[in-house]
């Protein structure tokens, strides 16, 4: 072929290219049980139309709105009623926390830790978000260690490492049919429970991960947390040649607490057990202060608390002095989401839930996080998955109608499509399955809930030092 028959060949093969490009529309053509699809003018107008979410743009907006002006109480006030970063309260009251905030500064005098709970779906995995609230709490008010997490489980933690060997067996009351159920409902604070049936042993470390926060490497006591114990439950405790004191506390139904407290920091540990008990849960944390126990349920919907046995849940959760309790939930339940009533249906599960807690904790605050943005792919372009906006909406009405709190995680990001431009940006900042964070994605949304918690603490410590 000479030059000007390829010229003609691939102009003939650009203009079809051009009229498919035309013609074709956005939604495809049918072919049988396929679906031929082309890039259509149709959507490219829409591409054009939709706006896409600057992520530094929104992260400047975010750091720009914590900023305080000179008119201090001025400041508070439009923060309080406008920031979209707000913690939104019940009545908009912004007492809400007092009383948790007054905990919160007498743990550390009092040698207490004060627990914040984060229960989530696999956005919080490995320790995802829940690490830079504790690193953000504990720079405030005192504390050390990662607070607790299962004797033998099955997801890892950016935060902590921890082994098992013996005569261990773990139930857990989430998960696929690959995870093994109890017989029973008595699962913890954690919704799992593992079965000591003879002798065995758990070592633990502070991590060496390199997106662990700092004042995770290092704990001053251990805590086990257990029921159904026999008489001759015998636990020891030890850490290279540092020796611990041990306390004990236990509940009217046998549920148990029992601590060890190191001389000094340390970096590891080993626990060594003989006897049959139900273990609901190993903690390393430090003398007083605060912690949170990061508690990830890949999969769920956040509905499965009310099948917890209350008595147990409510020893577990006073023994373990847990004053604020987070439930990231909903990205789980969007697929199914089919129209308003499977959202009404999500509702009233959730508020389930919550009236559960306001039960088993009574001295506790309750706070919903809702799902961050999820992108979808619809005729080639990944966007917002249908009715998210709502249900962040009606999960937001949910728990202000149920006296908790709620933080919007999705306008947090930027709203509708910001998703995709949080898995564009450089360093990404989502996955490519545009649901889940990176750590660094990860660590914007924690610092930026845990400015906007602390926004309230100080607010809190204004008014009780200009108090008469």
């Amino acid at each position: 072929m000479n030059t000007r028959q390829v010229l003609i060949f691939f102009c003939s093969v650009f203009a079809a290219l051009g009229l498919l490009w035309l013609i074709t529309p956005a939604q495809g053509v049918n072919l049988g049980i396929y679906t031929l699809r082309f890039a259509s003018l149709e959507g490219a107008l829409e591409d054009a139309r939709t706006a896409r979410v600057d992520v530094d743009s929104v992260l400047r907006s975010v750091n720009a709105r914590f900023r305080m002006d000179r008119d201090t109480l001025r400041h508070y006030a439009a923060f309080f009623r406008e920031n979209p970063d707000r913690i939104y309260l019940p009545g908009d009251d912004v007492t809400y926390f007092d009383a948790l905030f007054q905990e919160m500064e007498q743990a550390g005098e009092q040698g207490r830790t004060v627990r914040v709970l984060h229960y989530g779906d696999s956005q919080i995995e490995m320790d995802r978000i829940s690490q830079d609230v504790r690193q953000g709490l504990q720079e405030r008010f005192g504390g050390i260690g990662t607070g607790f997490f299962p004797a033998l489980g099955n997801v890892p933690s950016a935060s902590v490492y921890h082994s098992a060997a013996g005569d261990f067996a773990h139930y857990t009351m989430y998960g696929d049919s690959t995870t093994s159920r109890a017989g029973h409902r008595r699962y913890g604070m954690l919704a799992q429970v593992v079965q000591l049936s003879g002798s065995g042993s758990v070592s633990l470390r502070g991590t060496g991960n390199k997106n662990a926060r700092e004042r995770v490497k290092e704990f001053s006591s251990v805590s086990v947390l257990y029921g159904r114990a026999d008489k001759d439950l015998d636990i020891k405790v030890t850490s290279d040649t540092v020796k611990a004191r041990q306390t004990t506390r236990t509940a009217a139904s046998g549920v148990t607490l029992r601590t060890w407290q190191f001389s000094r920091p340390v970096r590891k540990a080993t626990l060594q057990f003989k006897g049959r008990a139900e273990l609901y849960g190993i903690s390393a944390d430090g003398d007083g202060g605060v912690t949170v126990d990061n508690v990830p349920l890949r999969g769920s919907t956040g509905t499965i608390f009310t099948r917890i046995d209350s008595t147990v849940m409510r020893d577990n959760l006073a023994l373990a002095d847990t004053r604020l309790i987070i439930l990231q939930f909903g990205g789980n339940y969007i697929p199914a989401v089919g129209g308003t009533r499977s959202i009404e249906q999500y509702q009233e599960q959730m508020t389930r839930q919550i009236r559960y807690f306001h039960e088993v904790a009574p001295e506790a605050k309750i706070l919903l996080i809702g799902p961050s943005d999820m992108g979808k792919s619809v005729n080639g372009r990944i966007v917002t998955w249908p009715r998210l906006p709502q249900m962040v909406d009606s999960l937001k009405a949910t728990a202000l109608r149920n006296d908790a709190a709620f933080w919007d995680l999705f306008h947090m990001m930027g709203g509708e499509n910001s998703m995709v431009e949080w898995v564009r940006h450089s360093p990404p900042l989502a996955g490519t399955d545009y649901i889940h964070f990176t750590p660094a994605g990860a660590r914007e949304a924690g610092e930026a809930f845990t400015r906007s918690f602390l926004m309230y603490y100080d607010f809190y410590t204004l008014r009780k030092a200009t108090r008469p």
